[in-house]
């Protein structure tokens, strides 16, 4: 297949697909672009929901992680050499490697993995990332479902025997966890919605 001259050359895939440092050196690739099963996968722009409830979740969270602990936005995380998925937040154990190079983490230091469902993820969020961030042995997942204008945190942990998540809780108004570490959020102030 011949390349059209108007398209940049990373929009076709190799034959085996793109791998998890491909995205590091891919000149002028959009912003959050993701790698699942060694496919380029690119993020429509957010809704009003998701940003303020990331945004506001990440400043929860940041108040409860304990010492050690770091909460990022929207970092990629290795999984394995073809998936290197972008999580809406993570929360990092104490013994992630930090800096400014870094680009993206390594599975096995995500303690907590969060996704907010956007209409274009659906099918990434609620099917295939859980199963590869389980796979990679992240301990915990949360997918945050907008469910009549306000956020639900559907919450899973991972079962060792079965190596997949088994979903723990499902919580409408008020986040209280003691895994993985003290959680106590109000759900109502993730976000509010304001009509004209």
């Amino acid at each position: 297949m011949t390349p059209h001259p108007s398209l940049p050359d990373w929009v076709f895939p190799p034959p085996e697909g793109f791998v998890a440092e491909d995205l590091d050196h891919i000149p002028d690739l959009p912003a959050h672009t993701e790698l699942i099963d060694g496919s380029l996968v690119f993020v429509s722009p957010q809704r009003d929901f998701h940003n303020m409830v990331i945004f506001r979740l990440r400043v929860n969270l940041e108040d409860l992680v304990p010492a050690g602990h770091e909460v990022r936005q929207e970092m990629s995380v290795k999984l394995e050499a073809q998936q290197r998925p972008e999580p809406d937040l993570i929360v990092l154990g104490p013994g992630a490697v930090i800096g400014r190079e870094i680009s993206c983490f390594k599975a096995e230091d995500v303690v907590l993995a969060v996704e907010v469902v956007s209409p274009d993820s659906e099918v990434r969020d609620r099917e295939r990332k859980p199963v590869l961030y389980a796979e990679a042995g992240i301990p915990h997942y949360w997918r945050i479902e907008e469910i009549n204008g306000r956020p639900a945190v559907f919450v899973y942990e991972i079962d060792p025997a079965t190596k997949s998540y088994a979903i723990t809780g499902i919580h409408h108004d008020w986040l209280k966890l003691t895994v993985p570490f003290d959680i106590d959020v109000d759900l109502n102030k993730l976000y509010v919605a304001r009509s004209r």
